[in-house]
């Protein structure tokens, strides 16, 4: 599974850096800890549904494209 982790966690930085966030800039953003955005972009953390519609609000993407 940890492939899945991976794949969301480039999409995560993928979209973060196209919209130039720094990560601490979107965990603000999100409500969420600097180091926990570092875990995922990483595939070190496995992200609950609430913090996935968080970054996907907070990155202007729907959650469709960061799981995709």
């Amino acid at each position: 599974m940890s492939w899945v982790l991976k794949k969301f966690g480039r999409n995560v930085a993928h979209y973060r850096k196209e919209k130039k966030l720094s990560q601490e800039k979107l965990a603000e953003l999100a409500n969420l800890h600097r180091t926990y955005i570092g875990q995922i972009e990483s595939g070190k953390r496995n992200v609950g549904i609430e913090n996935i519609a968080k970054l996907a609000k907070a990155l202007g993407v729907s959650v469709k494209i960061l799981v995709k």
